[in-house]
């Protein structure tokens, strides 16, 4: 009977081990995909490969961004390219030039990673 804890113990290792390895900075599903499909309809290539590359892209960000930061400086990023008053609202912001900066940086370091061209 002693040797059923130990089975046990044995077939629930493998769940104990992927619960560990989820990543401190995960990302809600949607996301994750919206980056992914937005990243993959943008990028030259074939689709399969890029759907690859863009994933791994936003793994590669998870792992520097938490995930408010990723929002925030995302959206500071994103802002910069609005036209008009609204956009200039962003672009005289301080603060949001270096966000969309620091964003640009973690991006170019994934795309390095990803092998994106």
């Amino acid at each position: 009977m002693k040797t059923l804890p130990i089975l046990l113990a044995i077939g629930l290792l493998p769940w104990g081990a992927a619960a560990a390895a989820v990543p401190a900075n995960d990302y809600p599903t949607l996301d994750r995909v919206e980056f992914v499909l937005g990243c993959a309809r943008d990028a030259r290539g074939p689709a399969q490969e890029n759907l690859y590359k863009c994933t791994c892209m936003i793994d590669a960000i998870a792992q520097r961004l938490p995930y408010d930061r990723y929002v925030e400086y995302s959206t500071a990023a994103n802002a910069f390219s609005i036209g008009g008053e609204r956009g200039e609202t962003m672009r005289a912001y301080g603060a949001g030039k270096e966000m969309a900066g620091k964003f640009r940086a973690v991006q170019a370091e994934a795309r390095k990673a990803c092998l994106m061209s």
